[in-house]
């Protein structure tokens, strides 16, 4: 999670018609931008500077190079000068890196009285920008484009999204999930082309029994469990039952010698995501619940009843919002409300939340469960913190992958739940419950989702454009006989591609 480990390189364009003293300039300009770039705490990766690229063969060895570099996250590109887009192809042709053209230019103002030929032959990415992105459009190439200022805060925001979503692309591509039994019986959402998703995402996704889970359980000391559960003692709430020894303290140090397994599995694979399922539970006591939560906490993905597609993208969500404010989550949608004017949906699961979400500080409790026919499980229970949030899934239509991203605000839950012992969060989503359900619907979106309080739409759109799949934004401007001409019309591009 180590953010500046990512290197973004950036290439600034030109050609050798114009001189070595211009050339000179471009370089300080470009040099002058990168350490303060690197100084910019909305900028979470490291800037590289590359040589000004002025060649053909220049530009093609330095997308290579990026290409071997297994530090490379993705590339930066500015034409500060007129940079021919020929010379442009080759390296782009090659390249398998997520790309960020910049369009701004080093002055901020027109020097109006001093203003000659010279200026403009210098500093002229109005035009050299222009000649280069159309190179990017005429080969088709998936890009995020910026605009404006480079000192700008709003414009070095956009780069600090794009950074964190190529970050988390570089992460799946050397990820692996854990699948710890297989897909809940007979669900067709939690299914999948895992094969597609290692071609298209990087995501090893591969099948571990959980017999090994449970032999590895047996192992585990009382002694290293109580020392985890000091940990827990000293994070979260306890309910008064916990304070004391006996069946219920009992049941958290059984979580506690669960979040030791799946840790060290997950160690050991060098794995950033996994998946339970209730339906597959053969030699454990209970339903991994506190130890699900816990590890999302640490910057885990995981996917309930085998959902390996949110579990990755749980995980690429975690990357993204590292040392955001807010939090991310695995979530699923549960009930409405649809009282007239404070219509919202109630989300949750049965026990696996992550606390990252949550409002105040969770309280650890212990409560029978209804399903999955083991041992009462310890559990975290809060309400997530109000305010603005978004909900992303990822779905296999068979041939391809769609991501859909539901904007919504999260509220203050009034009434109390006393029965309902799990972490949950409430929430309008826009454009309204019932446009926003249609059109999540129509989209083909399912009821399990990635909840973030952390991150915008931008992310999951950047990261879907970096991975070249199909993204569905469910917003306040949606229009759901809109949307459903925009679905049909998406099918006959993707089906092109």
């Amino acid at each position: 999670m180590d953010l500046k480990k990512c290197e973004y390189w950036f290439i600034v364009g030109s050609q050798d018609l114009y001189g070595d003293e211009t050339l000179r300039q471009v370089a300080e300009h470009a040099r002058v931008m990168a350490d303060d770039f690197n100084k910019d705490p909305l900028l979470p990766g490291t800037v590289i500077l590359k040589p000004t690229a002025i060649t053909p063969q220049m530009i093609l060895c330095l997308f290579e190079e990026a290409n071997a570099s297994g530090s490379c996250a993705g590339i930066i590109t500015w034409m500060h000068t007129f940079s021919p887009s020929k010379m442009w192809i080759h390296g782009l042709s090659v390249n398998r890196k997520p790309l960020l053209h910049l369009h701004t230019q080093f002055n901020r103002d027109i020097p109006w009285a001093s203003i000659n030929m010279d200026f403009m032959n210098l500093n002229q990415s109005a035009h050299g920008d222009r000649e280069h992105g159309y190179i990017h459009t005429r080969m088709r190439l998936p890009r995020k484009v910026v605009a404006g200022f480079w000192k700008d805060e709003e414009l070095r925001g956009r780069i600090g999204v794009w950074m964190r979503a190529a970050a988390a692309k570089k992460d799946g591509r050397e990820s692996v999930v854990i699948r710890l039994g297989d897909n809940m019986r007979e669900v067709a959402v939690t299914e999948g082309d895992k094969v597609e998703a290692q071609i298209k995402f990087g995501w090893q996704i591969n099948t571990w029994g959980i017999g090994e889970v449970a032999e590895r359980l047996s192992k585990v000391t009382d002694a290293h469990a109580n020392k985890l559960a000091e940990e827990y003692d000293a994070s979260y709430e306890l309910a008064p039952d916990l304070k004391q020894e006996g069946k219920v303290r009992k049941a958290v140090l059984e979580q506690a010698k669960i979040e030791i397994v799946l840790k060290e599995m997950l160690e050991v694979e060098c794995a950033g995501a996994f998946t339970t399922t209730f339906q597959d539970l053969y030699g454990l006591p209970q339903l991994p619940g506190l130890a699900c939560q816990r590890l999302m906490e640490q910057g885990y993905g995981f996917g309930a009843e085998g959902d390996w597609k949110q579990s990755m993208l749980t995980r690429a969500a975690k990357v993204m919002a590292a040392n955001l404010r807010g939090g991310v989550s695995f979530m699923e949608d549960y009930t409405y409300h649809f009282e007239p004017g404070k219509e919202a949906a109630l989300g949750s699961h049965m026990l696996e939340i992550c606390p990252s979400i949550a409002g105040t500080k969770p309280c650890l409790e212990v409560h029978p469960l209804s399903i999955g026919g083991k041992a009462d499980p310890a559990r975290l229970v809060f309400d997530a913190a109000p305010g603005p949030a978004v909900l992303a899934t990822l779905i296999d239509l068979g041939q391809r992958f769609r991501m859909i991203v539901n904007e919504i605000e999260t509220i203050k839950i009034e009434n109390a739940m006393p029965k309902l012992p799990v972490a949950r969060a409430l929430w309008k989503p826009y454009p309204g419950l019932s446009g926003a359900a249609e059109a999540w619907i129509l989209a083909g979106g399912t009821h399990h989702s990635v909840y973030s309080s952390a991150l915008t739409s931008e992310y999951f759109r950047d990261w879907a454009e970096m991975n070249e799949i199909e993204f569905v934004l469910i917003d306040k401007d949606t229009n759901v006989n809109r949307l459903r001409d925009e679905l049909r019309w998406g099918e006959a591009y993707w089906s092109a591609r």
